[in-house]
């Protein structure tokens, strides 16, 4: 039964909190109240009535049988469990952790939502891609209660700080709270974009910091034009027009903060050939994307979301001329920052074997 003193906004969050990090514990007790803690891993998959928390019960080094291990022991008499999962870091002021309490079942192999909860656990977990996840058995447990804690006092601020949950959790926000972004926040990204890898260490872009709303809503409406101009050609109705119009112009106003990632080609090697020419111009927009993965992961890290826009990539002359930037400064992306609203809907990722096109 539900405890009536957690809130649902409570059991989001910390499911929130658990789904954007891969370690835990799982607590059982058995029917003498006798607590049994294991670490695990797991998914967060929806059963239907809301989320669940899935853990797998794989095959187990020491062969011991699936019946004889205690936490199974446990859910067959005392289906009371917890799952803890802790941000552990020395930098005390990141601290941060989620409980989900609730009632855990045994899901066999061949039950409803099993494969579902295979697939997501592979889609966490690339070690899963040998095991026999298809006949193991699985824990589910559905949430009654939950609580959170996070030293900065925002448990939906608190960040994972290992690299793979960072770069797991990071995500494209459109929608942001109202608010100044920290200005070494944005100092610390951009030192971070510094470390990317560049032909030559050539670091070839420049970031545009544009806070200013008035600065914005003048290069907003000297962009509307040129998206009028485009969208008519792919002959869509004039008020879809207007309406796209006005939400591109919203991205970039209403954010506390837009950068923009320009590259520069000043400092790159010039040869007398056109085609390492065009060699060297395609290394600098490859490692345009590195650095622009590492200014949005420290973003992240430091509790800021950011979207990612490509429409400097098709008004790049309008924006030089409306800012007065320097004419070798070429647009490539913008970048609205912020504190997130609300959590946005995501886009489920390819199954990591499908991403190897060929290992040889």
């Amino acid at each position: 039964m539900p405890d009536p003193t957690v809130t649902a906004s409570t059991i989001d969050q910390a499911m929130t909190f658990i789904a954007a990090r891969r370690f835990g514990t799982l607590v059982t007790s058995n029917a003498a109240g006798r607590p049994s803690a294991v670490p695990c891993v797991y998914a967060v998959v929806d059963a239907g009535d809301g989320p669940a928390v899935v853990i797998a019960l794989d095959d187990k080094p020491k062969g011991v049988p699936v019946p004889e291990l205690a936490r199974v022991r446990n859910v067959q008499t005392n289906p009371t469990a917890t799952v803890l999962v802790r941000d552990d870091t020395e930098d005390w002021d990141r601290l941060a952790w989620a409980t989900i309490r609730g009632t855990a079942t045994l899901v066999e192999a061949g039950k409803a939502g099993h494969g579902d909860a295979v697939a997501a656990l592979r889609a966490r977990y690339p070690q899963y891609a040998t095991h026999g996840l298809e006949r193991a058995s699985q824990i589910w447990l559905h949430p009654t209660g939950a609580s959170v804690w996070s030293a900065g006092g925002d448990i939906a601020a608190a960040r994972p700080t290992d690299l793979t949950g960072i770069t797991r959790g990071r995500r494209s926000v459109r929608s942001f709270r109202p608010g100044p972004v920290p200005r070494e926040a944005v100092v610390r990204a951009v030192a971070a974009a510094g470390w990317a890898p560049s032909p030559h260490g050539t670091q070839p872009w420049r970031f545009v910091v544009l806070e200013s709303r008035e600065r914005r809503a003048e290069l907003a409406d000297a962009l509307s034009a040129t998206w009028r101009s485009q969208l008519s050609l792919d002959s869509q109705d004039p008020a879809e027009i207007e309406r796209r119009v006005r939400n591109s112009r919203d991205r970039l106003v209403t954010p506390p903060l837009l950068v923009l990632l320009c590259r520069y080609l000043p400092d790159t090697h010039v040869y007398p050939d056109p085609e390492r020419r065009a060699a060297e111009q395609t290394m600098a927009t490859q490692s345009l994307g590195a650095a622009a993965q590492n200014f949005l992961l420290s973003l992240y890290a430091d509790g800021l979301d950011a979207g990612w826009m490509c429409a400097p990539l098709f008004a790049p002359d309008v924006i030089v001329a409306t800012l007065g930037l320097d004419p070798a400064l070429e647009p490539h992306a913008f970048f609205p920052v912020g504190y997130a609203a609300r959590d946005p809907s995501r886009r489920p990722r390819r199954p990591t074997e499908d991403l190897i096109a060929r290992w040889e």
